[in-house]
């Protein structure tokens, strides 16, 4: 394991970015029907936040690429899309030999990235992916996927959701014996366990469990913006002694009070009119005469932004509370319609970094933020 003296390794400062989520196998999948030709990623594509360009200007060393399904599929169409996601990725970096080459070590990230290559890792999200068995999950891992996100949006049989039902009816239920037995069986096959999503149950639980770092792959800090997707200070704490890390997102909702509440308000709009609310906002059935109304709300009360300046608060809090050895970045990319002002999707790492960078952040740190105290997490699986 590399010194945290040199957080960037044998690569030139600054460190590249390793971030922990991008949604855009998802997006190539809703957007371009897994055609990755059509997706043109090597010219600007405005149609989604990330592009070879913009990768290259936020100095993307390193990529866990989400391949999500949502968690309304049925479990054996879970397992089914979720393998197509996979062979998305696979097919992205063969597409593009040239940019991205898949990883699964640290040693292969180091390799990659001495070549100038984006090194690109597996990370499933929710458990409704494995289908309540074991045997996928190990499968899964075979596959090359190094975390899975406990929980999406909604709960599992073995899990509790920050969003989900049994939440929302104030019965957060945290791990079942069964969900303990995931992440025993995920530490004996080296898959990193990703807290991002889960209730704040599920994550002492999950700590509780573990016998290895683990990973907020994409959430902020509660403390700053009271989203119950955010981490609160409570389990913040306990990273330093699991080894963890919080990959602080960019998503508007999880960084401004004022994204929450409107965020909040849009979605009880959507309940009074009947509309569909939650992951899928749209139905190809829902009523015209409602969806009218909705956009007409809309347009009569315009969303709040975020900023990059909201980013920071959020890492200057994190960093108050854990330290500067457990932060990274999770941006979320192409996982939300809205970014914060000044962030041009992939390309928005470099205006943060030079944020942080004029508020004092010692080189060694943002280094560690955005390179060193991830692959440590990955190291620390690999072992």
């Amino acid at each position: 394991m590399a010194g945290m003296d040199d957080p960037a390794e044998d690569f030139a400062s600054p460190a590249p970015v390793f971030d922990g989520h991008n949604d855009l196998p998802w997006a190539l999948r809703q957007d371009f029907g897994y055609d990755i030709a059509a997706a043109a990623l090597d010219a600007p594509q405005p149609r989604l936040h990330t592009d070879i360009p913009r990768l290259k200007a936020g100095r993307v060393g390193a990529q866990f690429w989400s391949v999500f399904v949502p968690s309304t599929l049925s479990p054996e169409h879970s397992v089914v899309a979720t393998l197509e996601q996979i062979d998305c990725v696979h097919r992205l970096a063969s597409t593009h030999p040239d940019v991205f080459e898949l990883a699964e070590t640290a040693a292969d990230v180091r390799a990659s990235a001495s070549r100038g290559r984006i090194a690109s890792l597996l990370g499933m999200e929710g458990g409704h992916s494995i289908a309540g068995s074991l045997g996928t999950l190990r499968a899964m891992r075979q596959l090359g996927v190094r975390y899975l996100t406990l929980t999406h949006n909604d709960d599992i049989s073995w899990a509790c959701s920050a969003t989900g039902a049994a939440r929302e009816a104030g019965e957060d239920f945290g791990l079942t014996a069964f969900g303990r037995e995931v992440v025993a069986e995920m530490n004996r096959i080296g898959m990193i366990v990703d807290l991002s999503h889960v209730s704040e149950r599920t994550m002492h639980d999950a700590l509780d469990a573990t016998s290895a770092p683990v990973l907020f792959s994409h959430s902020s800090a509660r403390a700053v913006c009271g989203h119950p997707r955010n981490v609160p200070d409570g389990v913040l704490e306990r990273l330093p002694d699991n080894g963890g890390v919080l990959m602080v997102t960019f998503v508007p909702k999880f960084l401004s009070e004022a994204c929450r509440a409107y965020a909040w308000d849009l979605r009880e709009k959507r309940r009074e009119l009947g509309l569909p609310v939650g992951f899928h906002d749209t139905a190809p059935d829902e009523d015209p005469h409602a969806a009218s109304e909705f956009a007409a709300w809309q347009a009569a009360h315009p969303a709040p932004a975020a900023t990059v300046d909201d980013v920071v608060r959020h890492l200057e809090h994190a960093r108050e509370v854990v330290g500067p050895r457990h932060l990274g970045l999770g941006g979320d990319f192409d996982g939300t319609p809205d970014l914060p002002v000044g962030m041009d999707g992939v390309a928005g790492y470099a205006p943060l970094l030079e944020s942080l960078a004029d508020r004092g952040w010692s080189r060694a740190d943002l280094d560690a933020l955005s390179w060193a105290n991830a692959m440590r997490v990955l190291e620390a699986a690999d072992s």
